[in-house]
């Protein structure tokens, strides 16, 4: 098949929908040789910030020399994003040829997301990788990642979201992201409420596991020359981390809190690899912003907490006017979302992700308009980018936020890229 026909195909295993447990991916990575045991890796599990975190790490990593392996998800753009080694994407030759292998082996309703979890652990231990980062997808224990036996396990901050799939309260998601953790196997924890610090350390105690705290064993603050790190061992000053936002305090400090970790077990770090790492670490798509006359301003917020988060941040950022164009998933709390950032528009455009599920941009202007803020149907993403550009002056700011959707097809769009809109 050739690699549009291969994305085609293993897309088309979305049918088979969510289906929690470890059964499926067991069985596919045995009839493979079981790839993953023959890892080094780190799991990443959380609601906010795992994907900052983790290509903190990975960016740590390769500074120190080591070869490392990034699996993430979603991707923003192209399906290669979610695998990468030392930064450089999969190759479309090589997806084609592990597809082909995976499905090979796949036992009979083996999700999307499985099969692609297949690809990258197959992927890591072919090009011998010394440590695979491995975010989770939506949950923990019972997420595919989940096979892969973790030195180590981070969990960033936890907030409600797919709650159908999680559970309702942040106890009860905080015990499934939780279930990452390995027994014996240290943990850090970043910022987290205190309904989830009770979760995860009953986790902990039941599994004989040391635990690493932001904010006890480790934190970060701003000061006037960049990001200052206390950490388990090392104090950094002036770091200047890659990826913006001001919320990227706690996801760099709980990264270098790890890459200390690692370093305890064997994995030596000078301080100039923990600064530079953080300063070479990119994830697109999160306070990202497009210089011109008006600069754009990207960031994938798609929970009300993380939304708060990008609201706080956007004090760092100038303008006169601040025009939103925003789109949310049509299985989100869209008013939740939209509830930190109304407050600072002046105009909203709304829009419609090119994906199933997404909240009809009529809908989500009708919102808007309810909460008194000026608000107009703008339609596809590419018609609310190029209207919002038509109303804004130079000095203003356009910010394109609501969903990971939205803000990978409107980078697309700004880089002239081909967008590939379906994802896991």
């Amino acid at each position: 098949m050739t690699y549009e026909e291969t994305l085609a195909y293993i897309y088309g295993l979305r049918r088979f929908g969510i289906k929690p447990g470890l059964s499926r991916v067991k069985t596919l990575l045995e009839r493979l040789g079981n790839p993953h045991e023959r890892l080094r890796s780190v799991h990443v599990a959380g609601t906010n910030g795992k994907g900052s975190t983790a290509a903190f790490l990975a960016s740590i990593m390769t500074t120190s020399g080591r070869r490392t392996g990034l699996f993430t998800s979603p991707h923003l753009s192209r399906f290669t994003e979610r695998i990468c080694i030392d930064g450089t994407e999969i190759t479309a030759d090589a997806v084609c040829r592990l597809a082909g292998q995976v499905l090979a082996a796949a036992p009979d309703g083996t999700t999307f997301f499985e099969i692609v979890t297949a690809m990258a652990l197959l992927y890591f231990a072919e090009e011998h990788v010394d440590i695979a980062i491995l975010e989770a997808g939506m949950g923990g224990g019972s997420d595919a990642t989940s096979i892969a036996g973790g030195t180590l396990s981070v969990i960033t901050p936890v907030a409600l979201d797919h709650c159908e799939w999680l559970g309702d309260s942040l106890a009860d998601i905080a015990r499934e992201k939780g279930g990452i953790i390995k027994p014996g196997r240290p943990v850090v924890l970043s910022a987290q409420p205190q309904e989830v610090l009770l979760a995860i350390q009953e986790r902990c105690r039941d599994l004989d596991c040391s635990l690493v705290r932001f904010g006890t064993d480790f934190g970060a603050g701003w000061k006037a020359d960049g990001l200052s790190y206390h950490g388990i061992e090392r104090r950094l000053s002036g770091l200047e981390p890659g990826i913006g936002g001001r919320y990227q305090a706690v996801n760099a400090a709980t990264a270098l809190a790890a890459a200390e970790l690692l370093a305890a077990d064997g994995h030596s770090l000078t301080d100039e690899a923990l600064r530079t790492g953080i300063a070479h670490a990119r994830w697109p798509g999160r306070m990202e912003l497009f210089a011109g006359n008006p600069a754009i301003l990207l960031d994938g917020a798609h929970n009300p907490a993380g939304a708060h988060a990008l609201a706080e941040s956007l004090g760092d950022v100038p303008r006169r006017r601040l025009i939103v164009v925003a789109g949310v998933m049509g299985d989100k709390d869209a008013e939740g979302i939209l509830a930190p950032i109304l407050p600072l528009a002046h105009e909203v455009i709304a829009v419609t992700p090119a994906v199933e599920r997404g909240c009809p941009s009529a809908d989500l202007a009708a919102l808007c308009r309810g909460q008194g803020v000026p608000s107009e149907d703008g339609g596809s993403v590419s018609g609310g980018l190029a209207l919002a550009r038509s109303r804004a002056e130079a000095d203003d700011l356009i910010l394109v936020c609501g969903s990971l959707y939205v803000v990978g097809e409107a980078r697309s769009l700004l880089l002239d890229r081909h967008f590939e809109p379906f994802r896991g």
